[in-house]
């Protein structure tokens, strides 16, 4: 018999009992899990060992840091202080995904985040909120009016259907958009000031915050390309707004500055400018009235205007412009912004044009302001606002500033 010659390159055999180890060791080494660890643990030793030779790849690269704390409670026990005037607004919940399917504006969770916005004192400061007082308030909730609801739309007789969508028509009996869906509203003989706030529906978080802050006389404009546009004109008339749709109208500066493809233009036939205001209009329902997004050059045009007038006195829809086009007289019902309350984003800039607004009631019997939604605009005005009554004007919608 021959007995088993080991090769000379091989080193000492293992007895017996260390052979079974060495074996076991092989044998669990080979279990998938045991193996992914490993390869795992190579990679990132040699991910280390390749850093600590050619260095950080990314060591070039910009490095950010955001600190997020929580909201402290306040202490019940601590007075606030006297001075300058800060709250926060429950409001900032800018630039969010808006196109998630199967967003459902009434069934959103409460608005998280929060924006510090400081009035000055009186010391000697202009731009103090009227009424706002001297007491300062923090972190003041959103406040719930009591509920006043507007008629849900559509109403039977004023829409009719089209391969766009639903489109405004006068009734039979000769009700409108404009009779049907405004707000309804009594003198009380005092001077009267309306507000629009306009901007609304492409961020759910500020539109959420408008409908809810505002008291129901604020009326509303929604942009026409915001996803769930009828969901958020329900909502708004739940709450007792009246609202309007915003159409976007050539600036002085279009191109370089394009309100989208639905733009009016001044350079259009009548029958596109139709088209283009129909499909607008078929967005959605329970609008009394449009306003204007930008124009500039827009409303200059006599061939422009006046389809676009036509169009929506055919079909019995207001137009409320934001001033700029206050020298356009026709259409169905017709009203001007006496200002734009936000044209310098801050909380004095805003308070003195509100202020303005208030003298120009007192002289002229009525005013009308128009902003955009922005968390300083709708604070401040509804700071504002709490006290007309007190300081004797009263709040109206836009539609009881409108003329046929």
């Amino acid at each position: 018999m021959f007995a088993k010659r080991q090769p000379a390159f091989a080193g000492p055999q293992p007895s017996p009992a260390q052979g079974k180890g060495v074996r076991a060791l092989v044998e669990f080494a080979r279990r998938p899990a045991v193996a992914a660890v490993g390869a795992g643990v190579v990679f990132l030793a040699t991910a280390a060992a390749l850093i600590l030779v050619l260095g950080d790849p990314h060591a070039g690269s910009p490095d950010v840091r955001v600190a997020l704390n929580r909201p402290k409670a306040q202490d019940p026990n601590v007075a606030p202080g006297a001075g300058m005037q800060a709250f926060t607004v429950d409001s900032l919940g800018m630039y969010q995904d808006l196109t998630a399917p199967g967003f459902d504006p009434n069934n959103q969770p409460p608005i998280q985040g929060a924006a510090t916005i400081t009035f000055p004192d009186g010391g000697g400061s202009t731009g103090v909120v009227p009424g706002a007082g001297n007491a300062p308030t923090a972190q003041p909730p959103l406040r719930h009016f009591a509920a006043d609801p507007l008629p849900a739309a559509p109403m039977a007789g004023l829409a009719q259907q089209s391969p766009l969508g639903p489109l405004p028509i006068v009734a039979s009996n000769g009700a409108s958009a404009f009779s049907a869906y405004a707000r309804p509203f009594k003198s009380n003989g005092q001077p009267k000031v309306a507000l629009i706030v306009g901007g609304l529906g492409l961020n759910p978080a500020s539109t959420k915050t408008a409908i809810e802050r505002l008291p129901p006389e604020v009326t509303l404009s929604f942009v026409p390309y915001a996803q769930g546009l009828q969901g958020w004109i329900d909502l708004a008339r739940a709450n007792g707004h009246e609202v309007m749709i915003e159409i976007p109208m050539e600036p002085a500066d279009y191109p370089d500055n394009d309100p989208g493809p639905y733009t009016l233009l001044s350079t259009a036939s009548p029958q596109d400018t139709a088209r283009r205001l129909d499909w607008l209009l078929s967005r959605a329902t329970g609008y009394f009235a449009v306003t204007n997004y930008l124009g500039g050059k827009f409303v200059t045009s006599d061939q422009g205007m006046g389809a676009f007038l036509g169009e929506l006195k055919a079909r019995g829809v207001g137009f409320i412009d934001d001033g700029s086009a206050r020298r356009r007289g026709g259409g169905y019902a017709r009203g001007s912004a006496d200002a734009v309350i936000d044209d310098q984003l801050s909380a004095e800039a805003i308070a003195g044009q509100l202020s303005n607004l208030e003298q120009t009631a007192r002289v002229k019997g009525q005013a009308l302001g128009s902003g955009f939604a922005y968390p300083v605009t709708v604070e401040v005005a509804a700071r504002w606002i709490d006290g007309l009554k007190a300081r004797g004007l009263q709040l109206a919608p836009a539609s009881a500033i409108a003329h046929r």
